[in-house]
């Protein structure tokens, strides 16, 4: 870098020309080439110049040994990565994204899983500077035709796009790709008002049924269970009952410490004196939006008859800072626990799943649906719940031709003090 052009000229030998005294370009055939031993990679950087002029292949030797130069400078590699060590390097990013509190270890989980599919289909040894805007046209024929009994829904793969492409950008911004993104198969348009979600909502019937069932689940006497598994049914049992009357999402739900719950007494003049209700508090780092928020729920008492089992005492304060649905108050329960257990539960409640999709999550689609059928505004199912107003209007209001008629009979109280405390369903 130190020679200027035209010493770097003198060293040519007509054939062979140096440039910067590392570089040579040469002519093959009628074409000159470049070339340039890299130390590092321990092999050549080789390059077609695109033409048969001396001058020319001169001056676009220079540029790209310049160019070559500053990119090795800043730490980046000739030649490219593969795909698999691009996901890796963008994870990686991520993760500190996690630990800023910037997303939550359920989003990094979720965009890990879209990036594995992304893999599959595009294969891990993949170049990643051989990849142009067209090369995952056919991802949405991949996830829907060639994933057989395990198809991915539109909305899913909608979701995989934007992950996969949010990482194309990352990584160009870096100069490991040569486009920033893929231009993927323009998919039909969402039906806004399709029944996927009224399909994966229970009905007031079916958690009726999942309660009774419940209590044979738990019964260690008449199933002959050990404690261990009695603990593991009873668990799992109070989180599908919690999550119904606190529509909590699954991440919130299995970060919850019990030093965020706490009880209070609320005067009712429907019911004719004090009723227990429980304060929930969802901290900031374990909501999906970042925003921490406080509600009050009557749960039946679920939180107490949990908590017995994991302290006999009774005592919320002396677990601290414990998770909730543990049974050691550090590691949560796992969700292929919670669905081991929720088949189960749906096979004694004989809940009928005729063309739905019944999962842990549709607990919180319930509780939703309840609400606003019970006469709570959007708005104020939106804060309890820790989403937008659209989002409600734009998901549940059109399931359930309940919405239109009962808005008059409304599920809630308003206290002295101006307070909205829900009744649970």
């Amino acid at each position: 870098m130190d020679q200027d052009y035209d010493a770097d000229l003198d060293a040519g030998d007509g054939e062979e020309i140096r440039i910067f005294n590392d570089a040579i370009i040469y002519r093959r055939g009628e074409h000159w080439q470049f070339r340039l031993w890299l130390k590092r990679e321990n092999k050549y950087a080789r390059k077609s110049l695109n033409t048969r002029n001396r001058a020319t292949a001169i001056e676009r030797g220079r540029d790209f040994y310049l160019e070559l130069y500053a990119n090795l400078k800043q730490g980046k590699t000739y030649f490219s990565i593969d795909a698999k060590k691009g996901v890796e390097m963008y994870l990686l990013h991520r993760q500190r994204d996690v630990d800023a509190k910037l997303i939550v270890k359920g989003r990094l989980a979720t965009i890990r899983a879209h990036l594995k599919n992304w893999l599959d289909f595009i294969h891990r040894d993949t170049k990643l500077t051989e990849l142009d805007r067209g090369a995952c046209e056919d991802y949405f024929h991949f996830r829907v035709a060639g994933a057989r009994s395990h198809a991915a829904r539109q909305t899913t793969i909608v979701n995989e796009q934007a992950s996969i492409n949010a990482m194309m950008s990352w990584l160009f911004k870096r100069g490991e790709t040569r486009v920033d993104g893929f231009d993927f198969r323009r998919l039909p348009r969402l039906d806004k008002h399709d029944e996927s979600v009224r399909r994966s909502t229970f009905e007031a019937e079916d958690v009726a049924a999942i309660r009774v069932a419940v209590v044979g689940y738990c019964d260690k006497k008449a199933d002959r269970i050990d404690l261990t598994e009695w603990r593991q049914r009873s668990l799992a049992s109070h989180y599908f009952l919690v999550a119904s009357v606190t529509g909590l999402r699954t991440g919130e739900q299995l970060q919850l410490r019990w030093s965020d719950v706490s009880w209070v007494q609320h005067r009712s003049a429907r019911h004719g004196g004090n009723v227990e209700m429980v304060c929930i508090r969802v901290r900031a780092e374990t909501s999906k939006v970042r925003t921490s928020r406080r509600f009050y729920c009557r749960d039946g008492g679920l939180f107490r008859s949990w908590l017995r089992i994991v302290s006999p005492e009774g005592d919320a304060g002396r677990l601290g800072d414990g998770l909730v649905f543990s049974v050691d108050g550090i590691k949560p329960i796992s969700k292929r626990a919670l669905f081991y257990h929720f088949e189960k539960l749906m096979t004694l409640a004989q809940v009928d799943r005729t063309g739905r999709q019944l999962v842990p999550y549709s607990f919180r689609h319930f509780f939703i649906t309840e609400r606003i059928t019970g006469g709570l505004s959007y708005g104020q199912v939106a804060e309890m719940c820790g989403t937008s107003i659209a989002q409600i209007e734009r998901t549940y209001y059109h399931l359930n031709d309940r919405l239109r008629m009962t808005h008059a009979l409304a599920g809630y109280e308003v206290d002295e003090a101006g307070l909205v405390v829900t009744v649970a369903g």
